[in-house]
């Protein structure tokens, strides 16, 4: 036992003792402390930021903004290609739950869809589909809000707000949709075309934003 212990170098020399070194480091808290790839271009990127603005280059002040702001412009265009372009339309946001379906189409997709039905013959679903796309439409216009839970007459008097001249229209709308969503009433033609029509007014017409603003939401 003594003279295996009298073997240990006590003083490694510097060979030893670099390997050592080396050893140690090799270990998992070690090698857990190392800074990422991430972490090394963040600090490199804040250490440049910070020395733009030391005493040392305090003399050129609109040189050091100028390149502030080229380096946060081209992290945008980067953040951009990456991410894509925000939309600048509604739909990400209105779609969803329309008069208890879970419908993530736009306007002009329920539109077509209504069409389509249409020229069918099948009055059942172009009457559904127009009154979705109606509400989808001034949904996308912003002229209101369609929430979860929003019924068709409920949708149909606030609408009435902002086009007090279609009051009974939209009304009449609401109703037809009801009787055949719910009731199961078989759709007629003229019905279809009648609410297709009342969109199609809409479409262009000006909406008192004042009136339908003061409707709770």
């Amino acid at each position: 036992m003594i003279g295996g212990l009298a073997t240990v170098p006590v003083q490694p020399d510097g060979h030893t003792a670099q390997q050592w070194l080396v050893q140690e480091l090799q270990k998992a808290p070690y090698q857990d402390a190392k800074p990422t790839l991430f972490d090394l271009v963040s600090q490199a990127v804040l250490q440049w930021f910070q020395s733009l603005f030391t005493q040392k280059n305090a003399v050129a002040p609109p040189v050091l903004l100028v390149a502030a702001l080229v380096v946060v412009v081209a992290l945008i265009v980067a953040a951009l290609l990456l991410f894509g372009v925000p939309r600048l339309n509604r739909r990400s946001r209105v779609a969803g739950t329309l008069f208890g379906d879970d419908d993530r189409r736009s306007a002009d997709e329920l539109r077509r869809s209504a069409a389509a039905a249409l020229a069918a013959g099948d009055w059942s679903a172009a009457v559904l589909e127009r009154f979705r796309g109606l509400a989808r439409g001034l949904d996308e216009r912003t002229v209101l809000t369609v929430f979860p839970g929003t019924t068709a007459s409920g949708f149909a008097d606030r609408a009435a707000r902002a086009f007090p001249d279609e009051r009974p229209a939209l009304a009449a709308a609401a109703t037809v949709f009801d009787d055949v969503r719910y009731a199961d009433r078989a759709a007629t033609r003229d019905e279809a075309e009648t609410i297709a029509g009342l969109d199609e007014r809409l479409m262009t017409a000006r909406p008192l934003l004042e009136d339908a603003a003061a409707l709770p939401r």
